[in-house]
Formats: C-alpha cells, structure tokens, sequence
C-alpha cells in the first residue's frame, strides 16, 4: 500500500512538472535566434506539428510541444501560411496568436507620382524585391486594365502611386494587381465627386485613357498642385485647336522605351521618330507617359477655363502663363533674364557710351543661358 502511495506521488508530481515545464515553455519570452531575427516561411496545408517543429527548429518557441498544446486549445483559430519576421523575444501565445491573426512580414514600398513604370522597375530592384525585367514583362501585360482602356498597349498610367506593403518575397504580378486594385478604387472616388458637378460637361464624355493619358502629362510638367488645372487647360486648348502639344516630357518617354534618354533633353531628340513625340505628332500620345495622382487627374478630368495657350518655368519653381505667342516670348526673356542672374525687366535704354557697353555686356551674359524654350514651357 505504502508503494502504491509512492506511486501515486510520484505520478502526481511529474504531471504537476510537466505541467509547469509546458506553462514555462508557453508563458516565458524566448529568443533562440540571432540578434538581427530570423525569417519563418510557414507553408500552405502546414498542420499545427508541422508548423511547432518549424518554429523551435528557427529558435522562436522553447518548447514544440507546449505550442501543439496550446494550438489544440484554441482548435477554432487557423494558423496562417506566410513568411514571418521575429526580431525579439516572444513567449508562446504571442508567437501563436502572431501566426493566428495572419501579421506576416511587409515590407514597404513608395510609387511616386508621376513615376514611369521603368522607374518603379528600377526603384524594385534597387531595393531588392524582385529584377527590373521581371516587373517589367508583367506591366507591358494590358489585360488588367482592357475594360478601363481597350485600346492601352501596358499598365503604365494605371500602376497607382501609394505606399505599398510587400511580403518577403513579392511576386510582379501580385503587384501589379495591387496597384491597379488601388487605381479603380481611387478613379472610381475622383470621377463620382468631379463628375457629380456637371456630368454633361463635354470634358467628362472623355474615354478614361485619354484623362489618364493627358493627366500623365500634367504630372510631368509641374509639382504644383495649384498649377495643374491650368496646366491642363493649356494642353487641353491646344488639344481643341489643332496645335502640336510640344511637351517635352513625352520625348523624354519616346527615349526612355529604347533606352536612348541621357538624362538630358537635346534639340536633336526633338525629332525622335515616336508616337509619344508631341513635337512631331497632333493630339495626345498613344498612352500615358507616366502614373498621375489625385491631383492630377481631377486636373485632367475637369481642366481649368482659360484662353492660356502656352507656359514658361518662372524661375521660382512655377510657371507664367499666356494666351499669346508675344507674351509668352515675353515671359521667356524674363525667365532667361533671371537664370542668367539678372533682373526680371531689362534696364532703361542707356544714355552714354559707358552705359551702353555695360547694357551690351548684361546681353551677353544673356545670350550666354543654355536653356531650350521651345513649345508651351521650358
């Protein structure tokens, strides 16, 4: 009798240890990995052994079975596949209920406005999330967008600008799906409060890729907010007057699809044999030259009224604009006047020798600014 009660004892204070071993393995912070944390993939189908012997293998949990405990506990809540990031210490319920609420990695990502999709290929790459070719073979692939943009030859226009938060391994087409998701979500929001103004206003009859195609272009142009209606009344009289829109911003799109731009624009590449060449062809290009925001696009969607027909930087990070070809050269000569570090007007006629030679000096130094003024600004 006296071993049976031993017996007992014995069995009583193992399962009273165990217990406490298995409420210790699950209570008690552990960090088995190195400093800098380590990366768990978790895998489709994965059960909840599989996924206990995954995490003490990586040095998360102190104890798998404690975890298989627990996840039996709590049979409702589904471990999530993903890749998971620990870079500190967690007991056991934090790393299950990390793993039940599905909190995988992500990493963040900005597309800017106006960014073309060869340099958010190039941004990706440099930050290591997936080749520039890669994303790139994927948004050259229109049938994402063929009900918004029958017509459209690539994604470009359409690849959203936000902040984007990517898994540890993005895939393009993943990607690129989030973006456009996030264009029809914002369009939808701009068109139904712009339109909801005048919807028999003749600009909102439209088709979506000539809006997003000419708001690329106001993009390009300015980093005003304020200008880009105006900007867009410029293009848009020019459009319903037959004149060339001479936007610069397109050659430099016509270059970059042949990797021939340098990074300067030259009064050559003004001749570049190209759709997208508004010096050389009427109308819009055949496609966005970039991605536009909000802004942009409610300045597309609903141009300012304006007789302006031309524009010019004002040296002050704007720009002057003008319903005349004088006034523009006009503001031209200003705009060259102040780069070359001179006033805005030129000085009275001189009334001597001396102050004339000093008038022809100041115009040499004018003559002197490399600046190209051609077509509707600089």
């Amino acid at each position: 009798m006296r071993v049976f009660g031993s017996i007992v004892l014995l069995a009583i204070l193992a399962a009273v240890a165990a217990a406490a071993w298995i409420w210790y393995g699950l209570t008690r912070p552990y960090q088995g990995f190195p400093s800098d944390g380590v990366f768990v993939t978790l895998p489709h189908g994965a059960s909840n052994p599989t996924v206990a012997r995954l995490l003490k293998q990586n040095g998360v949990i102190r104890s798998a079975l404690a975890f298989k405990i627990y996840a039996r506990q709590h049979r409702k809540r589904k471990l999530q596949a993903g890749d998971y990031f620990f870079n500190h210490a967690m007991n056991g319920q934090e790393v299950f209920w990390k793993i039940a609420n599905g909190e995988v990695y992500r990493q963040s990502f900005t597309v800017r406005e106006g960014q073309t999709m060869f340099d958010i290929a190039r941004a990706l790459e440099a930050g290591k999330f997936m080749s520039a070719s890669a994303f790139l073979n994927v948004a050259h692939d229109p049938r994402l967008i063929q009900d918004l943009a029958p017509q459209a030859k690539s994604l470009e226009g359409f690849l959203y600008p936000a902040t984007y938060f990517l898994p540890l391994h993005p895939t393009p087409a993943e990607l690129t799906a989030e973006m456009v998701k996030k264009f029809r979500e914002e369009w939808a929001r701009i068109a139904a409060s712009e339109m909801a103004q005048d919807e028999s206003a003749p600009e909102h009859q439209r088709s979506i890729m000539s809006v997003v195609t000419l708001a690329s272009l106001v993009e390009r142009e300015t980093p005003k907010a304020e200008e880009r209606s105006l900007v867009a009344s410029v293009f848009q009289n020019r459009l319903d007057r037959r004149i060339p829109l001479q936007c610069d911003p397109t050659v430099i799109y016509a270059l970059e699809q042949t990797a021939q731009y340098a990074g300067t624009l030259t009064g050559k590449d003004l001749h570049v044999d190209s759709p997208y060449n508004t010096y050389a062809h009427l109308g819009l290009p055949p496609g966005p030259i970039g991605n536009p925001g909000e802004a942009s696009l409610r300045a597309a969607l609903t141009p300012a009224h304006t007789n302006y027909l031309y524009f010019v930087a004002n040296a002050q990070g704007g720009h002057c604009f003008s319903p005349t070809l004088e006034e523009h050269n006009r503001n031209v000569q200003r705009y060259r006047r102040l780069v070359a570090g001179l006033p805005e007007d030129p000085p009275p006629p001189a009334k001597n020798s001396k102050r004339r030679g000093a008038h022809r000096r100041a115009h040499g130094t004018l003559r002197q600014t490399r600046h190209k003024i051609r077509g509707t600004g600089v």
